[in-house]
């Protein structure tokens, strides 16, 4: 295992969910820019400073249709508040060399910057991997080989309706670990049950030796540590959005809440 310097992005991923030393590694979420970019960032560096293992960074996008009305409130805010994506991009290097980041984008915003110019800029900065949702499997090769090349891993997303089949076939050509959707439909706050999660998880390990990060739902530490039983990874992002929204609409600082609520999702996992 290299550096952080030389590492790629798959081996960053692989020694975190490795040497987490808990139930699942913490992979929480924070949408870029908001509520500005200097505060997107200072949550980023509260959330390993509340213990993340990993970080999913989502970059802001006018039309999101994975996610819930939380997180595409925060990114109609951040883009209405005239978030420019290249400074975001540059404020991730330090966050990016204390842990792995996952870009959580679409593909139009990687499209209309050049996939090879986005992919280099992004390695450059110390990415560790990419999470596109509206990428399906058939049209996944316009990213995976430069993703490939690029030391990038390309996280794939696995729900509840994927058959068996093409269960395997996304399996077959995952980078870093598979993001498996807990329940369906779009980001936000709401259950699985247990025994269909791990049910869920036991298909999804059935197909791959990579990890399993469970997201999509996690509202709270009690989920959270449902799911550190059963997965190898837990994903938290709606809910600390809207704390961060709360935070910053009540005239106060997003980051002491924020990091509170990721200690105690880290505790939980603990």
């Amino acid at each position: 295992m290299g550096s952080v310097e030389t590492a790629s992005g798959v081996e960053r991923i692989a020694a975190a969910f490795a040497g987490h030393g808990r139930k699942a590694a913490l992979m929480p979420y924070l949408m870029g820019g908001y509520p500005t970019t200097d505060d997107s960032l200072r949550i980023a560096q509260a959330y390993i400073d509340g213990g993340a293992d990993l970080i999913e960074f989502g970059l802001p996008f006018s039309d999101p249709l994975a996610d819930g009305p939380v997180i595409h409130g925060a990114a109609v805010d951040a883009l209405a508040n005239g978030v420019v994506i290249e400074k975001l991009l540059d404020g991730i290097a330090p966050i990016a060399a204390q842990v792995p980041v996952l870009v959580m984008t679409y593909f139009n915003l990687i499209e209309a910057r050049g996939v090879e110019r986005f992919l280099g800029r992004v390695a450059d900065l110390g990415v560790s991997g990419l999470i596109i949702p509206d990428i399906p499997l058939e049209e996944s090769s316009v990213l995976l080989e430069p993703c490939d090349r690029h030391g990038l891993a390309l996280i794939p997303l696995i729900a509840p309706t994927t058959p068996d089949d093409r269960m395997a076939d996304i399996c077959a050509q995952a980078r870093g670990f598979i993001y498996t959707v807990a329940v369906t439909g779009t980001t936000g706050e709401r259950s699985a049950d247990a025994e269909g999660l791990s049910t869920l998880v036991g298909r999804v390990r059935a197909h791959t030796d990579l990890p399993v990060a469970v997201g999509f739902g996690i509202s709270d530490p009690e989920q959270a540590a449902r799911v550190g039983a059963v997965a190898d990874g837990a994903i938290v992002g709606t809910r600390l959005v809207r704390e961060a929204r709360q935070a910053h609409e009540g005239g106060g600082d997003p980051v002491p809440a924020v990091l509170d609520l990721v200690k105690s999702f880290s505790d939980a996992l603990s």
